[in-house]
C-alpha cells in the first residue's frame, strides 16, 4: 500500500509540474467571449484560515498506534498573474501516541510546519475555483511525554502537495476545502538512543474560509 501511495504522490507531482510548465502556452480566449486560462486577478492577496484532521500515512514507529490528529493551517498568498500565486503556509498538527501492546499512552507529538508555497489556479467553474499547490519547508517536531521516557523527535524537511477549491460567496469571501499529503520523515532520540524509524508523514483534510483583497 505504501508503494502505491508513493507512486500516486509522484504521479500527482509530475502532473502539477507539467501544468505549471505548459500554462504560459495556453492561449487567451477572452476576446472570443470565453474565459482565458487562470482563475485569479493579478495583484490579489489571499488569506486562508482552516482547521481539520490528519491521519498518519503509516505507523509513527514500530509498536505504536497513533490517533487521527488535529490540524490548523494559516495561509497568505499573492497572485503574480491569473494562474500563479506565491506565499507562505504555517501549519500545526498534534497526534496522540499509544503503546500498541499495552494501550498505554506515550504522550503526543506536535508539529509546526513553515511552508513557502506555490499555487496554480487553472480557471473558475461558476463560483468554484479549484487549485493545486506545492510547498517545501521545515517541520519542527516536539513531544509531550506521558511516561518516564524522554522522547525528542528531529526537525525534518517538509514537502507538501495539496489540492482543493474555493467556493466564492462574494468577491472577497470564500469557503474552502483542501486535502494534502505532507512528508515528515526523520528520527527521534529516546532515552539517549537514536531511533531512525520515526515517520509522522500525514494526509491533511482542511475546511475553512479565505479572504481576497
Amino acid at each position: 500500500m505504501q508503494k502505491r501511495l508513493r507512486q500516486w504522490i509522484f504521479t500527482s507531482l509530475a502532473v502539477a509540474f507539467l501544468a505549471i510548465a505548459l500554462a504560459p502556452a495556453v492561449p487567451a480566449l477572452a476576446e472570443d467571449g470565453k474565459q482565458e486560462f487562470g482563475g485569479m486577478e493579478p495583484g490579489k492577496w489571499v488569506l486562508g484560515m482552516r482547521a481539520g484532521f490528519a491521519p498518519l500515512t503509516q505507523e509513527l514507529t514500530a509498536g505504536t498506534s497513533t490517533d487521527v490528529g488535529s490540524l490548523v493551517n494559516f495561509q497568505a498568498m499573492y497572485s503574480l498573474n491569473r494562474w500563479l500565486l506565491l506565499g507562505l503556509m504555517v501549519e500545526w498538527e498534534r497526534h496522540a501516541v499509544d503503546i500498541e501492546r499495552t494501550s498505554g499512552s506515550l504522550g503526543h507529538q506536535d508539529t509546526v510546519s513553515v511552508l513557502p508555497t506555490i499555487e496554480l489556479r487553472p480557471g473558475n467553474f461558476g463560483q468554484l475555483s479549484p487549485y493545486v499547490n506545492m510547498s517545501f519547508g521545515v517541520n519542527s517536531n516536539g513531544f509531550g511525554e506521558n511516561s518516564n521516557n524522554s522522547i525528542s523527535p528531529s526537525t525534518t524537511f517538509a514537502w507538501r502537495l495539496g489540492w482543493g477549491a474555493d467556493y466564492m460567496l462574494t468577491k472577497q469571501f470564500a469557503l474552502n476545502t483542501e486535502m494534502a499529503y505532507k512528508r515528515n520523515d526523520g528520527h527521534a532520540t529516546i532515552d539517549g538512543l537514536r531511533n531512525d524509524d520515526w515517520n509522522a508523514s500525514s494526509f491533511g483534510f482542511l475546511f475553512g474560509v479565505k479572504l481576497y483583497f
